[in-house]
């Protein structure tokens, strides 16, 4: 009998919050580090703002692009 290969039905989600973090803010992860220099980051507004709306549009598309499969089946 094959091995399941448990997977992160968020992990797609993750990975895109991760690109967009990296992108916006040049963090190297989102994962809690337990250190404050590195779990602490001041961010400039307008660069807060374009990561929201880089999240948003992925989320729209994510949605749309799901719409549009279940009208096709």
């Amino acid at each position: 009998m094959p091995r399941r290969i448990k997977t992160n039905p968020n992990a797609q989600r993750d990975d895109l919050l991760l690109e967009i973090a990296r992108r916006q803010f040049h963090l190297e992860t989102l994962e809690t580090r337990n250190w404050d220099r590195l779990d602490f980051h001041d961010v400039a507004v307008w660069a807060l703002r374009a990561a929201l709306e880089e999240a948003f549009e992925a989320g729209r598309g994510a949605g749309h692009a799901d719409t549009e499969l279940r009208t096709a089946s």
